[in-house]
């Protein structure tokens, strides 16, 4: 009007915030990908999701280690809460995930240590 000239679709560049929400929101479906309000949101709750499924691998891995270890020593003869109790008892310091790996890739190994639990117990060796 009268020569003015009015800006209204100015393209400023976005915030880094806005950049960094927008790039952590890259592969949501929808407008969650491009929508910043919505994106927050997203970003937000996917976090907290990473957060505690970070916490839940761990847990995870744990009882798979278990569960092959207990598969292992009963195949020998023990149980599995027996087997640990002796190994805690007899000072033998292997964790869950190395006993695991030995039960799987070097059952002779394995058989040596469920033979040394046994003879600790006093039942003997098969």
């Amino acid at each position: 009007e009268g020569g003015r000239i009015i800006d209204r679709a100015v393209e400023r560049p976005p915030t880094m915030k806005k950049q960094k929400i927008l790039q952590l929101a890259k592969g949501f479906r929808g407008r969650a990908k491009n929508c910043f309000r919505i994106a927050i949101n997203r970003v937000e709750k996917a976090l907290q999701y990473q957060y505690r499924d970070r916490k839940v691998k761990k847990r995870e891995a744990r009882k798979l280690w278990i569960q092959q270890i207990n598969a292992a020593t009963r195949q020998h003869g023990i149980i599995y809460s027996q087997f640990m109790h002796t190994l805690a008892k007899d000072n033998i310091k292997l964790d869950r995930k190395t006993l695991s790996d030995l039960a799987i890739n070097e059952p002779h190994s394995f058989k040596a240590l469920v033979d040394r639990v046994k003879f600790m117990r006093g039942n003997g060796i098969d």
